[in-house]
């Protein structure tokens, strides 16, 4: 695995140095990572899980530190608002949850005073100890069959509007099967 500065570095665009809440992300991951004493991320590509609490700079750091994509059915949101993450390794059946202490932000203005409040928090991600950022806890997390990675399951047929529904994301309603748009969950409104 590679080192924080690593991570860092291949963090940075264009010669800039990511911002406070990457560091901190990064930070996270190898905080979990180690204590899911997974060395190397890469080899464990099916059997490492991760469920995001936030749609922020969270996902993007999982995604360098570990490989875990929502594309491979690795990494998974649930947005909560809060800048946690549980890392769930299928293979030892364990999982640690780390979440961002808000003390960590207060005692960056405290330790790193006369400097732009993100440049501190940078620094301080940068060089606090694991512990003073975040938060680590063991938890169970349980994952259903149809959203491990790999899982393959028959497609249905809304019978409302006729989109296929994979891994067992359809509704019974009414004695009918459809989609959770169909069935009132729909995020958008067709115009």
């Amino acid at each position: 695995m590679k080192s924080l500065e690593e991570y860092i570095q291949a963090a940075s665009r264009n010669g800039h140095p990511p911002r406070p809440g990457i560091i901190l992300a990064i930070r996270m991951c190898l905080v979990a990572l180690k204590g899911l004493e997974i060395s190397d991320p890469d080899k464990r590509k099916r059997s490492l899980v991760v469920i995001t609490e936030t749609d922020r700079c969270l996902p993007d750091a999982i995604q360098l530190v570990t490989g875990c994509r929502l594309a491979n059915r690795t990494l998974k949101l649930r947005d909560m608002g809060k800048m946690a993450a549980t890392f769930a390794d299928l293979a030892s059946e364990r999982a640690i949850r780390v979440a961002a202490r808000e003390s960590a932000n207060e005692k960056s203005g405290l330790e790193f005073p006369g400097i732009d409040r993100l440049e501190a928090l940078a620094r301080a991600y940068h060089f606090y100890s694991d512990e003073d950022p975040c938060h680590a806890e063991w938890v169970k997390v349980r994952i259903q069959p149809q959203d491990l990675p790999g899982s393959h399951f028959q497609r249905v047929i809304c019978e409302q509007c006729g989109e296929g529904i994979g891994f067992h994301r359809e509704v019974r309603m009414g004695g009918r099967t459809v989609c959770r748009a169909c069935a009132g969950e729909r995020y958008y409104e067709p115009l």
